[in-house]
């Protein structure tokens, strides 16, 4: 796999909407940069890094409608910060009070909770995009995975279902080179993964995952066309993930250092900034000042989150099943009135 592509897609965004797409992506590297560094502090707990998947993550989420639903995966940090959810939020959830959505209203809730097991959510989507047939709505499902998940078979039956019944459903692959330790080359015999979706029917597009402005324009028009009866679509963005798989994982064991070195000329961010210089004047003085808002936004937000009071324990039963059965209200009365954990 090796970098490459346009500068920008052909699809012409407005200059406010091109400088909000790279504020997102600077605040979202500076969100990573934190969340590592608190994770090594002890004060978080594994966290996913993201880096060089920023134009990925923001091009995809900023192409959605509000009415659209989206299944992220666990790196997608970006998609929530990008889709309006409060750092806050991503914060509680990686210090382990619920998931980024806990506290979203359910009638209006569009954007769905991260899966940790591989693939899983990408059924879901489909299902989600028949519902939508079923009851005449205008809207469309995007599926966000690595390309590990095409190994999994719930890609296969996803894809499958998907072609068959002719759903409003965006398959949202970021193929950033690695499923944990497994290189793309060792997970298919295939050429590209854009491909595979030949074998369901439908349309399959590969695109510059570090191209912040072509990602949002296939994602526009995939959505689009899901929308208006035309069906699924899988989309590959090509980008390279520049951190480790997690916080617990030492890509050194695995990884070429010329193979990063090529990547790091495809710096997602480099590439955004280098096109607002050329086309909206961008200066050093906005350089500067958006970076300053980044790490002012994420500090507020570290702050927040560390000042959550956390939950009771009997919250614990809560949330489990619509309606609570029996096992479970015999547990919450057997609770002790100030549970703890002796060292």
């Amino acid at each position: 796999m090796s970098p490459g592509g346009s500068a920008v897609g052909d699809r012409q965004l407005s200059e406010q909407e091109a400088k909000s797409l790279y504020e997102t992506m600077v605040l979202a590297r500076t969100f990573d940069e934190k969340a590592i560094s608190l994770h090594r502090q002890g004060r978080i707990g594994t966290y996913a890094p993201m880096r060089g998947q920023e134009a990925a993550q923001i091009g995809a989420a900023a192409a959605l409608a509000d009415r659209d639903y989206l299944f992220p995966t666990y790196r997608d940090h970006a998609m929530f910060v990008q889709r309006g959810i409060d750092l806050r939020e991503v914060l509680l959830h990686l210090l382990g009070d619920g998931q980024y959505i806990d506290r979203e209203d359910p009638a209006g809730l569009t954007t769905f909770p991260i899966t940790i097991p591989i693939a899983t959510q990408l059924p879901h989507a489909v299902g989600i995009g028949m519902a939508a047939q079923l009851k005449g709505d205008d809207v469309a499902s995007l599926v966000s995975f690595g390309d590990g998940a095409t190994s999994e078979g719930d890609f296969h039956e996803a894809l499958n279902f998907a072609g068959v019944f002719n759903t409003p459903t965006v398959f949202f692959c970021q193929n950033n080179g690695y499923a944990i330790s497994v290189p793309r080359e060792r997970q298919t015999a295939s050429a590209t993964i854009a491909q595979k979706a030949q074998a369901y029917g439908f349309e399959g597009v590969r695109v510059d995952g570090n191209d912040v402005f072509a990602v949002h324009e296939v994602i526009t028009e995939a959505l689009e066309k899901a929308r208006n009866g035309g069906g699924p679509t899988l989309i590959e963005a090509v980008t390279y993930r520049r951190g480790a798989h997690t916080t617990t994982d030492d890509p050194s064991k695995y990884r070429d250092e010329d193979d990063a070195a090529d990547w790091l000329q495809e710096d997602p961010l480099d590439r955004s900034r280098t096109y607002l210089e050329e086309e909206f004047d961008w200066s050093a003085e906005d350089e500067e000042a958006v970076h300053q808002w980044a790490k002012e936004e994420v500090a507020a937000a570290v702050s927040a989150a560390e000042e959550h009071t956390g939950y009771e324990p009997e919250e614990m039963f809560e949330h489990a099943y619509a309606e609570m059965p029996d096992h479970l209200r015999r547990q919450r009365r057997e609770m002790v009135d100030e549970p703890r954990v002796d060292h």
